[in-house]
């Protein structure tokens, strides 16, 4: 039985930290209930810093004008892939942005062109702003991008650029962003084709707890409505807004005050309302090895990747870093496991 946002609010603002870590904790445990917590190798490699949102949030983008725009070339990529390799890493994180000339083909060549090149790597790209973005400039269902690009070579979804599943919000942050409803509706393409995809909160800026929890509602109705057997959302990643720099910031004077405890009251709130999304993540990204630490004992169970390269959060001020060996270090010292997974959590 599914918690409302009413109840997840009382739950939130009423239990104690520890009240809430505890449910959160034996919800994972009867999910999970070995004692491992998951993480993974990779690189975040962004295919181009330009893009037409204009999201006050992000200080990462350039303008297609801009003396600073790129796009990055098959020897760059070349050049990454075998650097994360020696890592002992295989998966590419590709994140760009909403290139107004770049259409579906330049995409679908760049993940062959990949594919050709290194057979066995694992292509996690792009997002439903991406999708949504490319699906209007081609006058295509986002069924039809996202089945083209699989077959280009894609293999997973990020959840990126779901910030706060609220229109609300979303119309002050970023208007010329994908709706909540086309969010929503890239996912359910993706689920249709058993592509796996994962979930995402930035949280702590401009929006309601109301919000944050209706965010989750929206995800776990999508997780319900996806098609028997298939792999639908694998992990839900929230972080704290990164505020440095920023024009929200800057501007309008809206700065991350998010606490150590208000992140794992919400690592705890979401294990407890998303029971339908298997894997929940710790950002130590963005809130440290201490809290993320703690936040394995009040529902999280995956660590995340060690970010060989992270351009677009770190930007905003995100500092913390872990190599393979410091990452599993951290893992044993909060009392668990360390179990190096994949992207479908194998």
């Amino acid at each position: 039985m599914f918690l409302t946002v009413e109840e997840g609010k009382f739950l939130f603002e009423n239990l104690s930290l520890a009240e809430l870590m505890k449910i959160g904790h034996d919800i994972r445990k009867k999910i999970h209930p070995q004692n491992n917590v998951t993480w993974i190798i990779d690189r975040n490699v962004n295919i181009t810093n330009v893009c037409i949102s204009g999201c006050k949030f992000c200080n990462f983008y350039r303008t297609i004008s801009s003396n600073e725009a790129y796009i990055t070339t098959i020897p760059e990529y070349c050049q990454k892939i075998e650097e994360m390799q020696q890592l002992g890493g295989n998966q590419l994180l590709l994140q760009g942005g909403m290139h107004p000339k770049l259409g579906l083909n330049f995409y679908e060549t760049l993940f062959s062109d990949l594919k050709d090149h290194y057979p066995d790597i694992r292509l996690h790209a792009l997002g439903p702003p991406e999708i949504a973005h490319l699906a209007k400039m081609e006058k295509l269902s986002f069924k039809t991008v996202l089945s083209r690009l699989v077959a280009a070579g894609l293999d997973s979804l990020p959840g990126a650029g779901a910030e706060i599943l609220s229109d609300r919000v979303r119309g002050i942050l970023s208007p010329a962003k994908c709706t909540v409803k086309e969010w929503l509706d890239v996912m359910k393409a993706a689920h249709e084709l058993d592509l796996t995809t994962s979930a995402t909160m930035m949280f702590g800026h401009i929006e309601t707890l109301d919000e944050r929890l209706q965010h989750l509602v929206f995800l776990r109705e999508v997780q319900a409505s996806k098609p028997d057997g298939h792999k639908g959302f694998l992990s839900f990643i929230p972080w704290p807004f990164q505020d440095d720099h920023t024009v929200l910031k800057e501007n309008s004077g809206v700065c991350n005050k998010v606490t150590p405890e208000e992140y794992i009251r919400l690592i705890a709130i979401s294990r407890i309302m998303l029971p339908n999304i298997s894997n929940i993540q710790a950002s130590w990204l963005t809130v440290g090895k201490e809290t993320a630490q703690l936040c394995l004992h009040a529902g999280a169970n995956d660590f995340g990747s060690i970010m060989i390269e992270e351009n677009v959060v770190s930007a905003a001020g995100a500092r913390h870093k872990f190599d393979a060996e410091g990452i599993q270090q951290a893992i044993r010292e909060a009392g668990f496991i360390p179990q190096l997974r994949t992207q479908d959590f194998t």
